[in-house]
């Protein structure tokens, strides 16, 4: 499952240019959904037919001099830790530096893939100088040029083969599988241990896909699934600075496991910008979501406090606003009942396939009622839609003009789909082809 690839090196080597590249350059195949703001550390990409994540490190390190430094180095650590391949960066116009040198010698002792990437290779002298960073141990430099995307491609195959070799061992038997993520401390723990309760004997782990997540056997009320499990793996010593980065990285690993994903928030701080990460991240995954809101019989109630908290969460989350939210108490087991089931109808809806006649049916009409708006004159008719084969949900619309269809209107049709047929908690995914 994810193949993870995470971008360490010192500040200003060109991370975030290299992210951008590697993550945007190929946005016909990413199909990024538009309309949302992009999560700028975090992407996808799609190389020779194989997917896999790129995380950058450095977007994530504020302050300056010896705080960068220090947090550089926390960053390259946790990167060896939670990355199946990590690719260095330097930068060919400023030479080596002492920094390079001491998070070379940390790479080296790792057990990881590494590859060494010498950014701002531009030209035909700075190509050759890639050679002086052969000193630093870590094999073959890659020259590139991140601005202008020379070199990408040897340094994406080469990616790509390391991946290819690992091979995937999936535990797949068709089971759903659910995530619990979200922040630290928001009780991931003790939901797990609620809904898992004293029963331990009914749960049989399997071994984890990945090497730090657990998957766990459900089997209870007549549901069965795997619960993926990354909360209690290793306990660390205090992860200071940076928890958002720390929680995020941990969290892709869970998100990309699952089916369906429990994003816990804390009642009492609210839903914060962090919990959007994740929640983009879901999305960006097209995972099934339903958000829990833990502690709630902490927070000083009236008649509508829940309704309005809702309402506030989901005003955020917006354009994706069909998303089940409960409101719960993990250490009293309040609703805990209720995850199981909402989480299960959720994992339903995402596997939802429409019989194309039925489907045209009902969509036919409601394009006839509100066609399209034309562009400059030309009137765009939409012939036919179709669920595509994919694993989550997704439709193609076959129309004259495809790429004057607005955004605005993809989501009417999204809306009137999720109207006529249950697909809460899904993201959908709307295309529009050449009849």
């Amino acid at each position: 499952m994810g193949n993870m690839v995470a971008l360490v090196g010192r500040p200003n080597v060109g991370k975030s240019t290299l992210f951008n590249r590697l993550t945007e350059s190929r946005n016909a195949i990413v199909h990024e959904t538009s309309g949302v703001t992009r999560d700028r550390h975090y992407g996808k990409c799609v190389w020779n037919g194989i997917e896999f994540s790129v995380i950058d490190t450095g977007g994530y390190i504020e302050g300056s001099g010896n705080i960068i430094e220090n947090e550089t180095r926390k960053q390259v650590l946790l990167a060896i830790e939670e990355a199946d391949v990590i690719l260095f960066l330097v930068d060919v116009a400023e030479g080596l530096s002492a920094l390079d040198e001491e998070l070379a010698l940390m790479l080296r002792r790792s057990d990881k893939r590494v590859l060494l990437v010498v950014n701002k290779a531009d030209n035909n002298v700075r190509y050759w100088d890639a050679g002086v960073f052969y000193q630093l141990g870590l094999g073959e430099p890659y020259p590139v040029s991140a601005v202008n995307g020379s070199g990408t491609g040897e340094l994406l195959d080469e990616v790509v083969r390391c991946f290819v070799n690992a091979g995937s061992a999936d535990a797949e038997d068709g089971l759903p599988r659910i995530a619990v993520v979200g922040r630290p401390n928001v009780g991931k723990s003790t939901l797990i241990n609620s809904l898992l309760g004293e029963e331990r004997s009914i749960v049989t782990p399997v071994a984890g896909t990945t090497r730090d997540s657990v998957h766990t056997l459900y089997k209870k009320y007549n549901h069965r699934f795997y619960l993926v499990d990354t909360a209690g793996i290793r306990k660390k010593g205090k992860v200071t600075g940076n928890i958002e980065f720390y929680s995020v990285l941990r969290s892709i690993r869970a998100i990309e496991s699952a089916d369906v994903c429990l994003l816990m928030i804390d009642a009492v701080q609210g839903f914060e910008s962090q919990d959007m990460s994740i929640l983009n991240i879901i999305r960006k995954n097209n995972k099934g979501l339903v958000l829990l809101v833990n502690k709630w019989d902490l927070v000083q109630k009236d008649s509508h406090t829940s309704r309005n908290f809702e309402q506030s969460i989901l005003e955020k989350t917006a354009p994706f606003r069909d998303i089940p939210v409960i409101f719960i108490s993990a250490i009293n087991r309040q609703r805990i009942h209720k995850v199981i089931e909402t989480a299960m109808e959720v994992y339903s809806n995402r596997m939802r396939k429409i019989p194309t006649s039925e489907l045209n049916e009902h969509m036919q009409k409601v394009i006839e009622e509100y066609p399209p708006p034309s562009h400059r004159g030309k009137y765009i008719k939409i012939k036919y839609v179709t669920q595509l084969p994919t694993h989550a949900p997704s439709f193609a619309f076959f129309c004259n003009f495809p790429e004057h269809v607005t955004e605005a209107y993809k989501r009417f049709l999204e809306n009137k789909l999720r109207a006529q047929y249950n697909f809460k908690g899904v993201p959908i995914q709307i295309f529009m082809r050449k009849k």
